[in-house]
């Protein structure tokens, strides 16, 4: 009972996650897109920097941008922030009950790292702290913004090896989405909020603002707007273990990451009015590139004839036996691993005709990208994987 009271709680939050995170992207892709789009604003007003006038839903909008605001601010004053804050509360709920609650499961890999669960939570935790005190460091001391932006790319990168000689596999993969969340909640919350609540307060004294918080508000929103689909990559690449199961997945998740700006160049870019199509171009090619690098290698067929192919066959039992052991504690109809009240992603795999049913999943999860048991938690071989893989073979040859 308590593993499916843990399923609601993990349902609720993702929900929750992609309802606030939909209108945190939506709003930061909409006001880039309203700040690359301004005109010159042609009236007598010196205070207004640009405007712009827009059609939708059978109405007419007509948007002007003040830098340092006007003379008069209006009671009503509409703030952008509980998208963010919500987005990171949901994300952390997220966080806490996936691979902290069950870190034993989803956060360890003893085969990486043999690590404690207080450890792990631990590291966890305090990775989160550091990766946004390091960014904040960063953009107060470099103002240079394409060196900052490369600077913060190789840290994030390097972040993600590091979290992959921690933690398992996906958990790896999360804590860098955590991070770059974190850095983003971070600067709303510390950074753009309070510089607009100065620029507010002291029109309302009656004074001129200070636009220095203003211009750092921004540069930190841009920030945002560049990491944003990195991290929705991340959100969604639980689904592709070929990404973070690769040997190699911090690179895997360095160029996916490279490629995700890349394209949110091209779209600010095009903003403004300008068409750079070697952006997205560029992107495309370094997804081909690294499509083609991590291509599982097919396993090469027995050698020797067909008596050695015959001798080296293996059986459904064979197959069924160490699926047993090491598998059906989690798929099936009615789990035996603690903490899993349901089968993960409805898969069962408690008899010979769903094990042939899921054979794809089991090559790919278990055998090229050896993601599964999560944490090998179940203590699987390498001998028995490579027994699961020479029976795909056979199967894929008709043998």
């Amino acid at each position: 009972m308590e593993a499916y009271f843990v399923d609601w709680l993990s349902l609720l939050a993702r929900w929750l996650h992609l309802i606030t995170g939909i209108a945190w992207i939506g709003a930061s892709f909409y006001f880039i897109w309203l700040d690359n789009h301004l005109e010159p604003y042609q009236g007598e007003n010196k205070r207004v920097y640009g405007e712009l006038w827009s059609v939708h839903g059978g109405g007419f909008y007509h948007k002007q941008k003040y830098l340092l605001g006007p003379e008069r601010i209006p009671e009503t004053l509409h703030w952008f922030k509980w998208e963010a804050y919500w987005t990171w509360i949901s994300g952390m709920l997220m966080l806490g009950i996936v691979y902290w609650w069950g870190a034993s499961t989803m956060l360890i890999d003893r085969s990486v790292a043999d690590l404690s669960s207080t450890s792990a939570i631990a590291i966890s935790a305090g990775s989160l702290l550091a990766g946004w005190l390091i960014y904040d460091l960063l953009c107060r001391l470099i103002r240079n913004d394409a060196v900052l932006g490369a600077v913060i790319y190789l840290l994030l990168v390097a972040a993600a090896w590091g979290f992959q000689q921690v933690f398992s596999a996906r958990a790896a993969y999360i804590h860098v989405g955590a991070t770059i969340g974190t850095i983003m909640v971070a600067s709303v919350f510390f950074i753009i909020i309070p510089g607009q609540r100065k620029m507010v307060e002291a029109i309302r004294a009656g004074q001129t603002p200070d636009p220095a918080p203003g211009l750092d508000g921004k540069r930190r929103s841009v920030h945002n707007n560049y990491f944003t689909l990195p991290v929705v990559l991340i959100m969604v690449s639980n689904h592709y273990p070929m990404t973070y199961g690769h040997p190699h997945a911090w690179l895997v998740l360095a160029v996916i990451g490279a490629a995700g700006v890349l394209v949110r160049h091209f779209f600010n870019l095009r903003h403004r009015g300008r068409i750079a199509p070697g952006y997205p171009l560029a992107a495309l090619a370094l997804l081909a590139a690294l499509a083609v690098a991590i291509a599982p290698l097919r396993p090469a067929a027995p050698s020797g004839g067909a008596a050695e192919a015959s001798a080296e066959k293996v059986t459904m039992q064979q197959v069924q036996a160490i699926i047993s052991a090491r598998c059906v504690s989690c798929h099936a109809a009615q789990p035996t691993q603690p903490g899993f009240a349901q089968p993960p992603g409805g898969v069962m795999l408690d008899s010979a005709e769903r094990i042939q049913q899921q054979a794809g999943r089991i090559h790919q999860q278990a055998v090229l990208a050896r993601v599964m048991p999560p944490g090998n938690l179940t203590g699987i071989t390498d001998e028995e994987r490579a027994t699961l893989g020479r029976w795909l073979l056979q199967s894929s040859q008709g043998n």
